[in-house]
């Protein structure tokens, strides 16, 4: 059985999972490290290669979901890490590091993938926006299956500020917001993506939506919302699919 390498690029640690590519499934546990203070270039490409010697049963081409706009590659914005990453090669950096084929993409997109391909929205074929809730708020938009790259609506303003400086799961911590209070800001944050996109389905990842069953009451249902199905492991899972197909072409 041939086993990818997905790894997860999140604002307190990088993860990381073996991934039977074909099926999605992951073979064992996630493995993490601390994310670097400030998410520096250097200090996250050690990161990185310690994480990858930890997964010697993975041999074939890497995948790293990273928090940015990608294009071919580079890492074109740096919102929730250090500047240095804008313009940078960021495969080329990982491939270096580890002398293997390495493929990046947007950490949103990477989850958005995985949930489209084998998870809460296999099969459907309307409008569907995926949101995770964490440093920032990802989004990932598919139309007929099919992926819009790079949808950074999480920097949308909704009122006076952008969306993920009113609702993401870092500002619920930060200030302290119980469930109530950070699902009221949720909400509208949903209601305005839902005015302008008019998505058939919203699904909710990261790390929050492990504690679904305790906010999701109080979600107002404007359209279809469910949980993301494959929760913490999704940008693991899509950025393996992502290096499984890149390497094909």
């Amino acid at each position: 059985m041939t086993l990818l390498l997905g790894i997860d690029y999140g604002g307190s640690s990088i993860k990381a999972g073996a991934v039977e590519p074909v099926s999605g499934h992951v073979v064992g546990e996630l493995r993490s490290v601390p994310t670097p203070p400030g998410g520096g270039v250097e200090a996250s490409r050690q990161a990185l290669k310690t994480l990858v010697d930890l997964f010697p049963e993975c041999r074939g081409p890497i995948g790293l979901g990273f928090p940015a706009v990608v294009k071919a590659g580079v890492t074109l914005t740096a919102a929730n890490v250090d500047k240095g990453w804008i313009h940078t090669d960021a495969a080329k950096l990982l491939q270096d590091a580890i002398g293997r084929p390495s493929f990046v993409l947007n950490d949103a997109a990477a989850a958005g993938l995985a949930e489209m391909r084998v998870g809460a929205g296999r099969g459907e074929l309307g409008a569907v926006m995926l949101l995770t809730f964490g440093t920032g708020i990802g989004s990932s938009l598919f139309m007929a299956g099919k992926q819009w790259p790079n949808a950074e609506l999480g920097h949308l303003q909704v009122g006076l500020e952008e969306a993920e400086q009113q609702a993401s799961a870092r500002v619920r911590t930060l200030q302290s917001l119980d469930f109530p209070a950070w699902v009221g800001r949720v909400n509208r944050v949903i209601e305005e993506y839902h005015r302008l996109l008019w998505p058939d389905l919203f699904i909710v990842g990261g790390g929050v939506s492990e504690r679904w069953d305790e906010f999701s009451p109080m979600l107002t249902k404007i359209t279809r919302i469910v949980p993301a199905k494959l929760r913490q492991s999704a940008g693991v899972v899509g950025a393996a699919l992502h290096a499984a197909e890149a390497s094909q072409r």
